[in-house]
């Protein structure tokens, strides 16, 4: 029989192994929670915090001619608008008019880079706007708009990153879809990410943020 020393040193050294137990689980829980708050595009949430997310289109909408390539291409932010879509479908015509260029091996590269970071969900809803091996995946005008600009600025303007080419493929983007980059943007905004980076607002990298919060905002400007 044990005696009640024992028995005491029993106790304790269960009670010690519990608290192990519990202190290794609220570190696991812990680590967990740093895994997916630490990765911003896992915990967007589509209602937290609308209503305090003061975005207008004016705030995200781009205005004036490209600083790059605007005038060689003859093209201006402020021709794309639901109000004159003739104007705006002209606009998309001369952005669409390098899509079909052959690029080089470093250039295609990098188109397959930026292109598979990129859709147009809203009109033709493909992954990207190219496949990966750099062929078109979406027939919609929006989507050769977008490769054609890629396309150019790969050729006539290499120094450009491709970050900076994918958001200015963003900016039309947002041209293309205004009020539903709207309420993309106040998503984004409420949960403390940058919606004037057109990376994050109109590239692959938040999509679907927006689920759940459109409204009559709505419209999509030119031909899909």
């Amino acid at each position: 029989m044990e005696s009640a020393s024992q028995q005491t040193k029993k106790t304790d050294v269960e009670f010690y192994i519990q608290i192990g137990i519990v202190a290794a689980l609220a570190l696991i829980i812990v680590f967990a929670a740093g895994k997916i708050y630490g990765n911003p595009g896992a915990n967007i949430s589509g209602d937290a915090g609308i209503t305090g997310a003061t975005i207008l289109s004016s705030d995200i909408i781009p205005t004036g001619v490209p600083a790059v390539y605007g005038s060689a291409l003859g093209v201006s932010y402020d021709d794309v608008s639901a109000s004159n879509p003739k104007l705006a479908n002209e606009v998309i015509q001369k952005l669409s008019s390098y899509e079909s260029k052959e690029l080089n091996s470093e250039q295609m590269a990098r188109y397959i880079k930026i292109g598979s970071a990129i859709s147009c969900e809203y009109c033709c809803g493909a992954d990207a706007i190219i496949f990966p091996n750099g062929q078109a995946a979406c027939g919609c005008a929006h989507s050769y708009a977008m490769r054609g600009l890629a396309k150019y600025l790969l050729i006539n303007n290499p120094e450009m990153s491709d970050y900076e080419i994918l958001s200015e493929l963003g900016k039309w983007k947002v041209l293309f879809f205004p009020g539903i980059h709207e309420q993309k943007a106040k998503v984004l905004e409420a949960n403390g990410i940058d919606s004037t980076d057109y990376v994050n607002l109109a590239s692959n990298l938040y999509r679907g943020a927006e689920q759940g919060q459109i409204s009559s905002g709505g419209e999509m400007v030119g031909g899909c």
